[in-house]
């Protein structure tokens, strides 16, 4: 199996390092003590401290108005006072009822202060007697202590500590400080494998050996550059992998660097687009900074046409948006290559023809390597690969499932072994078997089975839909190969017809692609000759006869009317009507309509020549719901033409 990418060490870090040199942690904050930030602490908690006893008293006077003496002996006299405290010439005290305060602007008040003043000659305490007050010894109004007032202003002072020290913390874990809290990215940190894990080679490769021949020469490139230099050569200061997803374009990359023993450091690029503009151009600066301080080095890019996509859409905001300026930012940092550092920069890309033209120039990503999906040998030794640690029972012919998987990629391949682990393991078996794989490989290219219980009738008329399918792909000359029929429904569809070539096909005539018209189409064709009735059950084969028809008209030249052009590009199709004129358009439906109706015609009239092997078919379907390629073919009657195809 091949082995993992290494993790982030930095959650933050866009990116992953692996062989480089480690480097020896860093005090916080480059080493410098943070006395003066202390301080700071210090200062901002005693100013926190006295605003919140400030603002305590103001709240804790806030309810005990001062009234003048004269009011209070008004009270006294009317008999209105409950209880007084008194310390020295200061009273504290009580109404009985609520009264309306001259000095307040006409707010009430039912507690009071006020002063007695050093001249007065009344006799209060006979008054207080006369009327009833009671002189208590404990205050009136209730103050909060001291200590009450310090845990309280305290409070805000803990929260700031608090804050303080994450910030601390994060500074001293090397995540940028108190930038980092303001998305500055720290400085990548290398990332080291796994005790006992090893790096990616062309050994962990296989399948795609002409594109290991071409990155042989990066690779010798890194490992000896002298030679290179005393020649004058310069390699590459670009490799563009281009292919559909799941060939091993990040595996190759990996094994590049891998294989030359230099630090390789792996980004994808939406990971460096971020909603503030210009935090993906200081992405970029510090990997190639980082880059280049372990030279030689390796940058991998994955989907870069993210980022790299082809400027002046309009889509952007005068040339000014975050993915631009990434895009800039890239470009300029490999026109800083002088070609002695030793950083070559390898990307990833499924849709090459859309990428910036400054990108792909010579001198950026200067080579081009087209990353194909693999022949048949290529997948079995990529089968062999990701088979190393699943225990296989003896007879497993790991060459007859690499010539029954035309054009599936290696990372499907590296599912289909997988499948074939887990269903082993649900059946409680010590080893992978040869009908393991075979059923692993309908499960991911036909679906999972549904236990769908359908009505006789509609069972019925499901086995004529497949069997018509297969009929027509055992008579169609140079047709592929019937390997499967089945109406146990499976995903979206109730019954499945798998047919797959003998050897890869590369190139396709017009025969082979009428042949495969009238195989799609032979499902229809047998409903219409058996029950004269069309159901839904097409759909799939009509978008499939669609895409072929329209394809040979507009792309491929197969059109007398249309003629020898492409009329249509692919990439046109989801915008169809923009890439030609009307009466183009015209004439491509009016042929896509006369092959489409050929075929079918053709197909009605196989059926009705052949209505008993077409009978005999569903009849078996019926009774055995599968039937395998032999099956199949001997009860239609018709011989297998077996040829070698090696």
């Amino acid at each position: 199996m091949t082995n993992p990418a290494p993790p982030r060490k930095s959650p933050d870090q866009p990116w992953r390092t692996e062989g480089a040199p480690e480097e020896p942690p860093k005090p916080p904050n480059g080493g410098r003590k943070m006395h003066g930030g202390w301080w700071r602490l210090i200062v901002t908690a005693l100013v926190v401290y006295l605003l919140a006893n400030l603002v305590l008293s103001y709240f804790d006077q806030a309810n005990e108005p001062t009234i003048s003496y004269t009011e209070f002996s008004k009270q006294v006299d009317a008999g209105n006072v409950e209880k007084i405290y008194a310390k020295g010439d200061s009273i504290q005290g009580q109404l009985k009822k609520e009264q309306k305060n001259p000095e307040s602007g006409g707010g009430n008040y039912t507690k009071f202060n006020t002063e007695r003043p050093s001249f007065a000659g009344d006799d209060l305490w006979s008054s207080l007697t006369k009327h009833n007050v009671t002189v208590t010894a404990e205050p009136v109004v209730q103050h909060r202590s001291f200590l009450a007032n310090l845990l309280i202003s305290l409070a805000p002072i803990i929260l700031l500590v608090a804050v303080w020290v994450f910030i601390a913390r994060r500074m001293s874990a090397g995540l940028g400080g108190a930038g980092g809290m303001l998305g500055r990215k720290a400085p990548p940190k290398p990332v080291e494998l796994e005790p006992g894990q090893q790096r990616t080679t062309f050994e962990d490769v296989a399948g795609i050996d002409e594109v290991e021949g071409e990155l042989n020469d990066v690779v010798d490139f890194l490992k000896n550059p002298d030679a290179y230099r005393r020649m004058g050569a310069k390699m590459p200061r670009g490799v563009l992998l281009a292919g559909p997803p799941g060939t091993g374009k990040t595996l190759l990359a990996r094994a590049v660097a891998g294989e030359a023993g230099v630090p390789f450091f792996s980004a994808s690029a939406s990971e460096f687009i971020e909603m503030i503009v210009g935090v993906g151009a200081s992405r970029v600066r510090e990997l190639f900074a980082e880059a280049r301080k372990v030279a030689p080095s390796i940058i991998f890019i994955d989907e870069i046409d993210t980022i790299g996509r082809a400027r002046g859409g309009g889509a952007s905001m005068g040339g000014h948006d975050e993915r631009e300026q990434t895009l800039n930012q890239i470009l300029t940092e490999m026109d800083g290559f002088s070609g002695s550092e030793g950083v070559i920069v390898i990307a990833a890309t499924n849709r090459a023809d859309i990428l910036d033209p400054a990108l792909t120039r010579p001198g950026r990503f200067d080579r081009v390597v087209q990353v194909s999906p693999p022949d048949r040998t290529g997948r079995e030794a990529i089968l062999q690969i990701h088979t190393r640690q699943i225990p296989l029972a003896e007879g497993v012919d790991l060459a007859q499932v690499a010539r029954t998987t035309p054009g599936m990629t290696g990372a499907e391949l590296a599912n289909l072994a997988n499948e074939a682990a887990l269903l082993a393991v649900k059946r409680k078996q010590d080893k992978v078997t040869q009908s393991d794989l075979s059923e692993a490989l309908e499960k991911v290219q036909l679906g999972a089975e549904r236990p769908l219980v359908m009505p006789e009738e509609e069972r019925r008329r499901t086995a004529y839909h497949e069997s018509g399918h297969a009929l027509l792909g055992m008579l169609q000359p140079g047709a592929d190969p019937v390997r499967k029929i089945t109406i146990v429904p499976r995903g979206r569809a109730l019954g499945v017809t798998l047919s797959t070539p003998d050897a890869d096909k590369y190139a396709y005539t017009e025969e082979y692609l009428r042949g495969r018209i009238i195989g799609a189409l032979g499902g229809m064709a047998a409903e219409q000759v058996v029950y004269d009735v069309i159901t839904t059950g097409s759909e799939s084969d009509l978008e499939q006869v669609t895409n072929i028809a329209r394809g040979m008209v507009s792309r491929w030249g197969m059109s007398e009317e249309v003629g020898r052009l492409s009329a249509l590009p692919n990439d046109a199709q989801q915008a169809y009507g923009l890439a030609a004129a009307p009466q183009t358009l015209d004439v491509i439906d009016t042929e896509m309509r006369r092959i489409v109706d050929e075929c079918y015609e053709e197909a009605c009239r196989k059926l009705r020549d052949h209505r008993d092997q077409l009978d005999a078919l569903a009849q078996a379907l019926l009774e055995n719901e599968t039937l395998e390629e032999a099956d199949a073919y001997r009860i239609a009657g018709i011989t297998r033409l077996t040829k070698d195809s090696d």
